[in-house]
C-alpha cells in the first residue's frame, strides 16, 4: 500500500504571490521555490493512496458548504525562539481561516498539530538569523487585500516539491480539475507548512 504526502491551503494571489516568494528567495530560504506563496489549512500529512478518493469527496464537501470571505495581509511578525519563521500577519480573515482548517482537518484528513493553529504566511524559514531579521524589517510594511474563492489540494513530489491536484470553490458541488503546475510557477498555486505555526 502507498502513501501519498498532502496539503490543503489557501493561495496568495498575484501579484502579490510572486513577489513575496521572489522576496523569500532574496533573504536566502533554499525553500522558496518549492513552496509557493500561501496560508495553510491542513499541513503536510501522510495519507494512503487508497485513500485519496475519500479525501477528495470530504474536501469538496466542506467547500460546498463554505463562502467566500475576505483576506488582508499587513506586516511582519515571527514565532522565534519558538521555530525559526518570520512572517506576513493575517490582518483579516483568520477567524475564518481558523475555522475552515478545523473542517479541512476533520474526518479522513483527522489530525492534531504541533503548534496552536496560527494561519499565516511564510516568509523566511530556517535562515540565519541576520536573514530572518531583514526580512521582518524588510517587509514590514506589506499589505494585500483579496477575497478567497477557494482552496485547494497540493501533493509532495519525490524532490519535494509540490504540485497543485484541484481547486475546490467555495460553495460548489465539487474540484475543479485543472493543470498540475509545478510550484515554482507561482500562478496562484499554493503550498504547505507544517502546522499553522511553525514552520514554513
Amino acid at each position: 500500500m502507498g502513501y501519498r504526502t498532502i496539503g490543503v491551503s489557501i493561495a496568495v494571489p498575484e501579484p502579490y504571490g510572486s513577489l513575496l516568494q521572489q522576496r523569500r528567495a532574496g533573504f536566502g530560504d533554499p525553500l522558496a521555490h518549492c513552496i509557493p506563496t500561501h496560508v495553510t489549512l491542513l499541513p503536510p500529512t501522510e495519507v494512503a493512496s487508497e485513500r485519496m478518493s475519500i479525501v477528495r469527496e470530504h474536501l469538496a464537501a466542506v467547500a460546498a458548504a463554505g463562502r467566500g470571505y475576505r483576506m488582508r495581509l499587513d506586516g511582519t511578525a515571527t514565532f522565534r525562539p519558538l521555530s525559526p519563521v518570520v512572517y506576513v500577519q493575517l490582518a483579516e480573515g483568520a477567524r475564518e481561516c481558523a475555522e475552515l482548517q478545523e473542517r479541512v482537518r476533520s474526518g479522513p484528513l483527522r489530525r492534531e498539530l504541533q503548534f496552536p493553529y496560527h494561519p499565516h504566511v511564510t516568509v523566511a524559514h530556517g535562515i540565519s538569523e541576520e536573514a530572518m531579521d531583514r526580512a521582518q524589517l524588510e517587509l514590514a510594511d506589506f499589505t494585500a487585500a483579496w477575497s478567497a474563492a477557494c482552496f485547494a489540494l497540493y501533493e509532495q513530489d519525490g524532490a519535494g516539491v509540490w504540485r497543485k491536484v484541484c481547486e475546490y470553490p467555495f460553495g460548489s458541488a465539487g474540484p475543479a480539475s485543472g493543470p498540475r503546475p509545478v510550484v515554482p510557477h507561482q500562478q496562484g498555486a499554493a503550498a504547505m507548512d507544517a502546522a499553522g505555526a511553525p514552520p514554513g
